[in-house]
């Protein structure tokens, strides 16, 4: 079932009586059901609501498989919260009031609607008078929960998009990889809500009905939390229960160098050399195309492809030349008319076929380098960990990341080892993919840093750093495209897009010095970004006044790693991603939200990267703040627009009052960073209200008496701005007003 109106066989959900409640939960039964509609206080400012039987709601009874599950989508799996519990007047209407905080459910009888609220303020509810409605299958059960919509209301997150960032209209599902779904849904009025689910979701954001949003689930069990506060409270409770990122280390954050098709490892490494020479700063070589390394035919050990080098150990010497890290592409498979093949079918240890029991051949892509393949079951702990180990000796012989991209097209009538099919299995298997990654080159760490890139989306996707961003043309809509990528994931809780800076496989034609400077300079205050390793594409194709822009901005982003890296170590506490959109920053701002390919780089930036040809631009500062210019130090109010003319020399970016950004020294890699003295200076925008973002650093700001008193800046060079002044003793610094 999609929508509620697409079937017959649908019914409304009907409470017949208060069951019992404790601190945390509150319990009621079902008219004609044995199964209980449950409510809890999972934290402060979340609500989760669940349908199903009693065994299915006490994680003590879950089967181990269950339990797995269950993990794979929350972190925290018990409420945390209080709440109380009273029946409504009789003006109210039939049903019972739950409180936690101000945080209000009101939860109506019959049929069983809701209504959210802040305090006395109405956030969301039923659309009519069902809240919920279910569909008995053969598979299970189908659950269709109908939200009514305001007219203006903005509907946000929901995964990848390069169109608007408002999804109302929108039809996504969530097991189709084309949809780019994740599974959390907000907006700006100050809700949010997540369905918890391996089944089949089906978002249908008013498309159907213009003042509904229907969410149909395809589970068992119905379960979905409710959220309220601004989005950046959305996405920091969102993260808590589902989990965050890692940390990513040091040199993934310097620029990166992408292999073109078809392209030798002699002349990757050629490029690598050339661009080291000419002072162009880069850290890491990502190999593309098929795996660079596989199964061997007979043993279950890796070997590498013999047209990119002996080992792993061969290539990562010859890029540790021109001191550059390794990234290289995997997959988990193994190869059919292979005897690993034939014993790993008889094992039971690949993706079965339900029609005859034998493995299921996928045809050949770009990973398998056109070869078909049996898919490895990673739900089996064997197999996983097989690979998770060979995986392993990977990162020991020098590799130091993998590229693994496991959204497959598994169809219908597959099945793994513990049971998963259909939906469920297209949803996690990319997950136990990742994950088994993640294991191999980073869990052994502490902390776990690690990369591993993949542009898969799953749920809990933000967990693991780095997402790829998408593959764009060499003009200005790429360019826009891949901004537009990002800022949607970001909307969906994941901290991290690399950029790349074109596409190898596209015609370079349209790619002008003026779009390639306007392109690096947005890119440079982004998480990431890599070049890519065709001539026509590197800084080399343009003239000595382009090369010499392109030097500038280099040593800007290499600057800017401590403030970048503090904030991916800030999304590991908030869930906050690092470009936010003017949604996310400035919910309670309407005139910005149509800004929307302006951006926040962490707490304390605002850029306007110009996404089409000339200089003359336009920028809007948001309200409640004052903003100073980073290239004039002059100073605005928030709610401006601004009309500038920018040279390719400079970007539009502002610093927000009462932040302050912090700046290492320029190195042409990060193997040259003083891991002792990272920062270099520190630019001050007004009085300092807030710690900084700030890469491993005991940076504290503290108010008193009108000054503000930061204590771990003890050698740094301090810009204020106008109108301060510093005085240092010893570790601390006093700023204050100018006297």
């Amino acid at each position: 079932m999609s929508t509620k109106s697409d079937s017959d066989n649908v019914k409304s959900i009907t409470l017949s009586r208060f069951l019992h409640a404790k601190s945390t939960t509150v319990d009621f039964e079902l008219e004609d059901s044995e199964l209980v509609f449950r409510i809890e206080a999972h934290a402060p400012g979340v609500f989760r609501m669940r349908c199903g039987s009693v065994a299915s709601m006490n994680t003590e009874k879950l089967t181990s498989r269950a339990r797995q599950q269950a993990e794979m989508l929350l972190v925290r799996q018990d409420p945390v919260g209080e709440l109380s519990v009273s029946s409504l007047m009789p003006e109210e209407g039939d049903g019972w009031r739950i409180e936690q905080g101000d945080m209000v459910l009101d939860i109506m009888r019959s049929p069983m609607s809701w209504s959210l609220f802040k305090g006395d303020d109405y956030l969301l509810g039923s659309a009519g008078n069902s809240g919920l409605d279910v569909c008995d299958t053969e598979d299970g059960s189908s659950w269709c929960l109908s939200v009514g919509l305001d007219d203006e209301e903005v509907l946000c997150g929901l995964g990848e998009t390069s169109g608007n960032l408002n999804r109302r209209g929108e039809r996504l599902v969530s097991d189709q990889a084309a949809s780019r779904v994740l599974p959390l849904l907000w907006s700006p009025t100050g809700w949010g809500v997540y369905a918890n689910s391996l089944g089949r979701t089906t978002y249908d954001l008013g498309s159907t009905l213009p003042g509904e949003c229907q969410l149909t689930i395809d589970d068992r069990t119905f379960d979905i939390f409710l959220f309220v506060g601004d989005p950046t409270e959305v996405l920091n409770q969102y993260t808590a229960l589902t989990g965050r990122a890692g940390q990513p280390g040091l040199w993934p954050m310097g620029v990166w160098l992408d292999q073109a098709p078809g392209q030798t490892t002699d002349s990757l490494h050629a490029i690598a050399q050339s661009l080291r020479t000419a002072g162009f700063s880069f850290d890491v070589v990502r190999l593309t195309g098929a795996a660079a390394y596989a199964f061997q035919d007979d043993k279950p050990a890796f070997e590498w492809d013999a047209l990119r080098a002996t080992d792993a150990r061969s290539v990562s010497s010859l890029f540790e030349s021109v001191n550059a890290q390794i990234v290289a592409p995997t997959f988990p498979g193994v190869f059919t008319e292979t005897v690993l093949f034939e014993e790993w079918e008889d094992r039971g240890w690949l993706l079965i076929d339900d029609d005859d029991g034998s493995a299921h051949i996928f045809p050949g892509d770009e990973l398998s380098g056109g070869r078909p393949y049996g898919l490895l079951d990673l739900t089996n702990k064997d197999v996983y960990k097989l690979w998770s180990e060979r995986q392993r000796q990977m990162f020991d012989e020098g590799i130091a990341a993998p590229m693994c991209n496991a959204q497959y097209e598994i169809p219908d009538g597959i099945t793994a080892r513990g049971g998963e099919c259909g939906a469920v299995l297209r949803t996690v298997y990319p997950l136990l993919a990742r994950n088994a990654l993640f294991d191999a080159f980073a869990g052994h760490k502490t902390p776990q840093e690690g990369v591993i890139l993949s542009s898969d989306l799953f749920p809990a996707v933000q967990r693991y750093a780095w997402q790829m961003g998408p593959a764009v043309s060499n003009d200005w809509a790429g360019m826009t495209h891949s901004l537009r990528t990002a800022l949607s994931l970001g909307a969906s809780a994941v901290p991290v897009q690399m950029h790349t800076l074109g596409n190898a496989e596209k015609s370079a034609r349209d790619m002008t010095p003026e779009l390639y400077v306007r392109w690096l300079s947005c890119l440079v205050f982004s998480s990431n970004f890599s070049f890519q390793a065709v001539p026509s594409l590197l800084p080399g194709a343009f003239d000595e006044k382009t090369q010499a822009l392109v030097q500038h901005w280099l040593q800007w982003r290499y600057r800017l790693i401590p403030y970048a890296l503090g904030i991916i170590e800030d999304a590991v506490r908030t869930g906050l991603p690092v470009q936010r959109s003017m949604l996310l920053a400035f919910p309670d701002d309407p005139a910005a939200h149509s800004w929307d390919t302006q951006y926040m780089f962490g707490p304390a930036l605002l850029v306007a990267p110009l996404t089409q040809p000339g200089k003359s631009t336009k920028i809007y500062l948001p309200e409640g703040s004052g903003w100073w210019d980073l290239n004039t130090g002059w100073r605005y109010e928030g709610g401006t627009v601004l009309e500038m003319e920018v040279g390719l020399d400079t970007l539009p970016v502002f610093g927000r009052e009462g932040h302050m950004l912090c700046l290492g020294p320029y190195a042409p890699h990060t193997a040259e960073f003083n891991s002792a003295r990272l920062l270099d200076e520190v630019w001050l925008f007004g009085m300092p209200e807030h710690s900084p973002a700030a890469m491993r650093n005991k940076i504290r700001v503290m108010q008193m008496q009108g000054s503000s008193y930061i204590k771990g800046l003890e050698g740094l060079k301090i810009l204020p701005s106008e109108g301060l002044e510093v005085k240092r003793r010893g570790a601390e610094v006093r700023i204050s007003r100018m006297r």
